[in-house]
C-alpha cells in the first residue's frame, strides 16, 4: 500500500523550521508495511494546498498531511481541504469541550481563536487529539482516505501511533511485508566497500535491494526485501546480513543500525567502564551525544569544555610550554587534555577533542577542519590528526562521530589485550 506525505506551512519552505515530520511519519509507514511513494511540503495557500491534495489523491490511496491547523489567520488547512472535498466546517461542541478541558487542566485561558479550532469538516471523522487541542481529521473518497494532522511534532506522533496507523491497517489489506537489515560499517572506504560486495550484490535475489547510506566515518549498509511472504521476507534479509557479517567480519561494528553513541554506551555498561571528555572545537558536543542515550549516567563521568587554553593549563594540566611551543591544536596538548580528563573525572576512558572548526582561524600549517582526537585510559593513550572540511558545522559532526569510533576501537584493543 502506497502513501504520500504532505507537510504545510511557509517556514518548511523558507528553511526557518526543518521537516522533520515526514521522516519521522515514513520510518512509522515503513515498519507496518506502508511504502511512501512522494512527500511534498508547499506553503500556507489554499489554492497550493488543493492542487497538492488533488494531484497526491489521484496517485495513492493514501495521503497523509501535518500542519496548518493552529488558531491563526495563517491556519487555513482545514478550509483548503472543505473546499477540495466540497464540505463546509461546522462547530463540535465534543471537540471545543476537548480543548476546554486541556486548557483548564494547562491554566490557560480561552478566547476566539482558541474556540475556532473546534470547527471541523462535516464531511470527515474527527480523530481527538490526545495530546493537543488541534483536531485530526479523516477524509474518505472512493479511492481512499486523507488524514490531516497537527504540525506540532508530538501530537502528530501520538496521533500516528495511537490513532491514524492502527486504522490505516484495519481499513486496507497488507499486499507487501517490508524487511529491512541495517549494519554499521567503518574503516573502509565506499568504493573499496562496493568493490568487496560485488559479488555478493550480483547474487541478491530481485526482491531485496541493497543501500550505502554514508555518515562521518561510517556507512551504513541496508537490505531491504519487498514480498507478499512475510517469513520469506524475513529468512532472507537475516541471511543476508549473515553474509555481509562473513564478508565485512572487522569492519561490521554494530549488526542492527544503532548509532554510534548507543554502540559505546552498551560497550561500556557491559564492561561496567566509565567514560569522560574533554573538549576544544566540539565545545561539549561529545559529550552532549553521549549523554542523549537514556541510562547514560551508568557510564558517563562528566566533561570539560576547555575552550580557551587558561581551561587547558588550569583544569586539565596541560603544559603552557607544550602551548606556547605546539598549540592547542597538536598531539601533545589533545593527548594531555585527555589524561588530564582522566584525572579531574575520574573516569576508566577519556575523549579529548581540539581543532579549527572554522570558519576562521586556520593556518597554512593547520587549515581549517585540521583536528586532533586523542582517548585515554588504562594506562595508554592513542590521537590521531584528521582534515575534515571547510565548514564548522560539518567539522563538528565528523569530529565527534570520529571520537566515538576511536573510543570504541581503544576499548576493543585494550580489552582483546587482556582487560
Amino acid at each position: 500500500m502506497t502513501v504520500e506525505i504532505i507537510t504545510i506551512g511557509d517556514e518548511l519552505l523558507i528553511g526557518q523550521v526543518v521537516d522533520t515530520n515526514s521522516v519521522w511519519m515514513a520510518k512509522i509507514l515503513n515498519d507496518n508495511g506502508f511504502q511512501v511513494a512522494r512527500k511534498m511540503t508547499v506553503g500556507d495557500d489554499a489554492d497550493d494546498i488543493k492542487k497538492a491534495t488533488g494531484e497526491a489523491c489521484g496517485r495513492v490511496p493514501v495521503v497523509l498531511v501535518t500542519g496548518g491547523l493552529g488558531p491563526t489567520k495563517d491556519d487555513i488547512t482545514l478550509k483548503a481541504l472543505c473546499e477540495y472535498f466540497d464540505t463546509s466546517l461546522y462547530f463540535s461542541e465534543e471537540v471545543y469541550a476537548h480543548i476546554e478541558r486541556m486548557f483548564r487542566e494547562r491554566g490557560y485561558t480561552m478566547n476566539e481563536l482558541t474556540r475556532n479550532q473546534a470547527m471541523v469538516p462535516e464531511k470527515a471523522t474527527v480523530i481527538r487529539n490526545g495530546v493537543g487541542t488541534a483536531p485530526c481529521t479523516w477524509f474518505e473518497w472512493s479511492g481512499g482516505v486523507l488524514v490531516s494532522m497537527p504540525g506540532v511534532p508530538y501530537e502528530m506522533k501520538w496521533l500516528m501511533e495511537n490513532e491514524i496507523v492502527p486504522r490505516l491497517k484495519k481499513k486496507f489489506h497488507r499486499d507487501v511485508y517490508i524487511r529491512h537489515r541495517t549494519c554499521r560499517v567503518t574503516g573502509i572506504p565506499e568504493a573499496a566497500l562496493a568493490l568487496r560486495l560485488t559479488d555478493f550484490e550480483n547474487n541478491l535475489p530481485s526482491f531485496v535491494k541493497l543501500a550505502y547510506l554514508p555518515q562521518s566515518g561510517i556507512i551504513r549498509l541496508r537490505l531491504s526485501a519487498y514480498s507478499d511472504d512475510e517469513k520469506k521476507a524475513e529468512d532472507t534479509t537475516a541471511l543476508l546480513r549473515k553474509q555481509l557479517e562473513e564478508i565485512l567480519k572487522e569492519h561490521i561494528i554494530a549488526g542492527e543500525d544503532e548509532e554510534t553513541e548507543v554502540i559505546a554506551g552498551e560497550k561500556l555498561r557491559s564492561k561496567g567502564l566509565t567514560v569522560g571528555t574533554a573538549e576544544s572545537c566540539t565545545g561539549g558536543a561529545v559529550a552532549a551525544l553521549l549523554t542523549s542515550v537514556p541510562g547514560s549516567s551508568d557510564y558517563f563521568r562528566g566533561g570539560v569544555v576547555s575552550y580557551a587554553n587558561k581551561v587547558k593549563r588550569n583544569v586539565l594540566g596541560v603544559s603552557a610550554a607544550d602551548l606556547e611551543q605546539y598549540g592547542a591544536v597538536s598531539r601533545p596538548v589533545v593527548e594531555q587534555m585527555a589524561k588530564g580528563a582522566l584525572q579531574v573525572l575520574g573516569c576508566d576512558y577519556a575523549v579529548a577533542t581540539s581543532g579549527v572548526a572554522g570558519p576562521g582561524g586556520g593556518t597554512p600549517e593547520k587549515p581549517v577542519g585540521t583536528v586532533w582526537i586523542a582517548v585515554a585510559g588504562k594506562g595508554r593513550v592513542v590521537s590521531k590528526m584528521y582534515r575534515f572540511t571547510t565548514v564548522r558545522e560539518q567539522n563538528i559532526r565528523r569530529t565527534v562521530n570520529v571520537s566515538l569510533l576511536m573510543l570504541l576501537d581503544f576499548i576493543s584493543s585494550v580489552h582483546d589485550g587482556g582487560e
